[in-house]
């Protein structure tokens, strides 16, 4: 009886071994191409500056080997255009978008990754320039909403030994950041250390320690090099066979770290709690951006628009820190619809000044596998004149195979 599963058992091992490349050759022959394609129209009305209209089409497109004795190599480029590049600043680079709003989605043609990963039983290491999401994205990220995401000249080594348990840790040599590299702050230089620890194994959610150390050489940034040290955990309890209780915590300690010339200490902390089921879920959040000696909690790597509106009002912490009061709806709608909302009330942490006030609203769906289309609206209304009005609007088809 115990024949036919030895039997079996065999026949895959030799079905695996036969689906391993032989040669360089074969492990090309044997890679696989990606490509993204992102049509998007943003609209921008913020005070003081004349309206941008931004038409871009991002195009990205990769190649992956299949892995040859745990090797493996990665290339993948991108290009973005623009309808009519003076139609919005990007970013200051084009002089015909002066006085403009910004689009941060600057017309660019480089490289957006290149990796050489090696993986041997349950560690992988990569290096070259990638992409690095950690956690959620809070304090190291890939801005992925942007045309030109942010990646990394890095080696990176993750190790899933422990049951339950992943360990992250890099090394970052050079930012490339979103506004490319024809920017003067498109490249930061970096001699920077991320560790990432994340057990799964509780059974009402993952408990995670980090430790980033960002050291920023360019003379522009240095003033964003710090050293943070945090923990968070993120779960969800059943409440009945329709509706969970979902949560996360988190808290972080920071202070100048390497080649600042600053001098602060200052914390971090957030809470989230709400309901989630089939339908949707509904959450209220309180996040708390600290301040000391004047200098706000700096989160130099995050995908920032993810947090605090997506108006982008506050993707630097202001200098008397930032609360934001939050609820957030996700709701689940006929025809295949997803309806994304939020609002938020901001204040200074160090003053309690309010800051204004943002409302948020995204529709979207999917067509198949390789199509996702949505429209996205972030209205902020300023209580403090140290703050513009702002509007903006997208709409958006992105394919992706």
């Amino acid at each position: 009886m115990k024949i036919l599963p030895l039997y079996g058992s065999i026949i895959l091992i030799l079905a695996a071994a036969a689906a391993e490349p032989a040669s360089l050759a074969d492990a090309v022959a044997g890679g696989k191409f990606s490509a993204n394609v992102r049509l998007r129209y943003e609209n921008v009305e913020q005070t003081g500056l004349r309206e941008a209209n931004a038409l871009t089409l991002r195009t990205r497109l990769g190649f992956t080997t299949a892995p040859l004795q745990g090797w493996k190599a990665m290339l993948e480029a991108e290009n973005i255009i623009a309808a009519d590049g003076d139609s919005y600043s990007q970013a200051g680079l084009n002089a015909g978008g002066a006085g403009r709003a910004v689009v941060a989605d600057p017309e660019t043609t480089e490289i957006n990754q290149a990796i050489l990963s090696f993986t041997g039983g349950k560690t992988t290491v990569a290096a070259g320039r990638q992409r690095l999401v950690l956690d959620n994205a809070r304090f190291i990220g890939d801005v992925g909403w942007r045309q030109n995401a942010q990646t990394f000249d890095a080696v990176s080594v993750q190790n899933k030994s422990l049951d339950q348990t992943t360990l992250t840790y890099a090394y970052l040599e050079q930012i490339n950041r979103v506004f490319s590299d024809r920017h003067a702050q498109g490249k930061w230089q970096s001699n920077s250390h991320l560790l990432n620890a994340s057990y799964g194994g509780y059974p009402v959610g993952t408990l995670t320690g980090y430790v980033y150390l960002l050291d920023f050489e360019n003379v522009a940034a240095a003033a964003q090099s710090c050293a943070t040290y945090g923990v968070s955990f993120s779960g969800t309890a059943k409440l009945t066979e329709a509706l969970k209780l979902a949560y996360r915590a988190e808290f972080a300690h920071q202070t100048d770290y390497g080649s600042s010339v600053l001098n602060y200490s200052t914390t971090y902390y957030a809470l989230e709690a709400g309901l989630a089921g089939k339908a949707g879920s509904f959450m209220l959040g309180h996040e708390v951006l600290g301040s000391d000696n004047n200098v706000g909690f700096k989160t130099p790597l995050a995908t920032l628009h993810a947090f605090n509106g997506w108006a982008d009002l506050f993707l630097a912490t202001p200098a008397a820190g930032l609360r934001d009061t939050y609820v957030k709806a996700a709701v689940n709608l006929p025809a295949g619809l997803s309806l994304l909302a939020f609002e938020h009330w901001y204040a200074a942490d160090s003053t309690g000044t309010a800051l204004g006030t943002e409302f948020n609203l995204q529709l979207s769906r999917k067509f198949g596998k390789t199509i996702t289309g949505l429209v996205k609206y972030a209205d902020f209304r300023r209580e403090s004149s140290a703050n513009p009005n702002a509007q903006k609007f997208w709409a958006q088809v992105e394919f992706a195979l």
